[in-house]
């Protein structure tokens, strides 16, 4: 093999449906929005127009070079209310993995990302009575979605931040880092559980499925006398929803930056990046290798696991820091993969520029939207990582170029 990646090696990009479908009415984060809660600053409205415009994304996607698609279904539109179904909507996204597959395009298809029917939120959520019955009742209808030519099913996106929501949600804060919060243990239970019987419910039904979730890799580190701290802080926030991938098919890691913990008068804190060191406009540090330390970190609990990069990306207006940023990412890949990671895939977030949950400002799309027109306008970076394709067996260590 003269490069990093494998015939068969997942080659794409990543979007979640509320963030680019728009008017996802019947959801908990669409009546968030309108909340008045200060950390919204705008409300997702119509998005990027994908709930009518998907063919237009694969087309751009498939054009570029690459061979798989990651995008996510919506419980809120497949269940609008308690136990009524819309076939409609079930056979929309149907239609969506047939026309990935005709582009030439593998979809891997997200069942939960981050959204729920407003119904169910305001049951209780995660901890409400039968959430788990409740979601496994929802895989079982959406079950039609994955008959044909799915291969790869992703449960529950990231986890680990769903169980921060409910947390982040009763705040007034304008402004609020999800590593400063506590999560939930009652929903970190109930995920958890709600994974598991999710995989028995699809493997029920197509025993071929690779069936796995995708976790947020925040990269702890500690500073100096930090040890201890650091690690009962990701036990809560990563490391129980990496244990818990152990014997699935496969495991996610989505991760853009690392998390530094340090002691403030014996107290463990979150240290935030100095004014020296670039950051990215999430604020996040400008830390490229932060995918490569994440397989690693995941590797080591979740063992003999495969690994699919489900999310790697940075929220920048500077296109050539993009390509900078990921090829720094995809040599960090190809570091664990030559040290043993088993490393299935990579998808790079975002196709689109998208709704950031709360705001349309960071940007991390491979391809620009004009939010009035709703005109998609590829990036150089598009072609760029389309053009590594596992196909060419393209090593992005030998490419020292700053563009396409």
């Amino acid at each position: 093999m003269s490069g990093p990646f494998p015939p068969g090696f997942l080659w794409g990009t990543a979007t979640s449906a509320h963030q680019i479908e728009g008017n996802n009415t019947n959801s908990d984060w669409w009546a968030f929005e309108h909340s008045a809660h200060p950390l919204i600053r705008e409300p997702s409205g119509d998005a990027a127009d994908s709930y009518h415009r998907w063919g237009e994304d694969m087309d751009l996607l498939a054009a570029a070079g690459f061979t798989d698609y990651r995008f996510s279904i919506e419980w809120a539109r497949i269940e609008p209310a308690p136990g009524e179904f819309s076939a409609a909507h079930i056979d929309y996204y149907r239609r969506m993995v047939a026309g990935a597959l005709a582009r030439g395009l593998r979809p891997l298809v997200t069942l939960h990302h981050f959204t729920h029917p407003l119904w169910f939120a305001e049951r209780g959520g995660w901890v409400g009575d039968a959430a788990v019955d409740l979601f496994v009742r929802y895989v079982e209808a959406a079950a039609p979605i994955l008959a044909e030519g799915v291969q790869h099913v992703c449960t529950i996106n990231e986890p680990n931040i769903v169980s921060l929501f409910a947390a982040i949600r009763e705040q007034r804060l304008p402004s609020v880092d999800l590593r400063d919060i506590t999560p939930d243990p009652g929903t970190t239970d109930a995920l958890i559980e709600a994974h598991h019987a999710a995989t028995v419910a699809l493997k029920a039904r197509n025993s071929t499925l690779d069936v796995g979730w995708s976790i947020a890799c925040l990269n702890v580190v500690a500073d100096a006398g930090a040890d201890d701290a650091a690690t009962d802080y990701a036990r809560t926030r990563q490391t129980i929803f990496t244990e818990a991938a152990q014997g699935d098919d496969w495991v996610g890691v989505q991760a853009y930056t690392r998390t530094r913990i340090g002691l403030v008068d014996g107290r463990p804190v979150v240290v935030k990046p100095g004014s020296d060191v670039e950051r990215t406009l999430t604020g996040w540090e400008y830390y490229p290798r932060a995918v490569g330390d994440a397989i690693r970190e995941v590797r080591r609990t979740a063992v003999d696991v495969p690994i699919i990069v489900t999310e790697n990306g940075i929220a920048t207006a500077d296109d050539l820091r993009r390509i900078d940023y990921t090829k720094g990412a995809l040599a960090s890949v190809h570091d664990a993969m030559q040290d043993g990671a088993d490393v299935r895939g990579y998808f790079h977030w975002s196709l689109l520029d998208n709704y950031e949950w709360g705001s349309y400002g960071p940007t991390f799309g491979l391809v620009s939207v004009d939010r009035l027109t709703f005109a998609r306008f590829p990036k150089p970076s598009l072609a760029w990582l389309g053009a590594l394709a596992p196909a060419a067996h393209h090593d992005p260590k030998e490419d020292s170029s700053d563009g396409p």
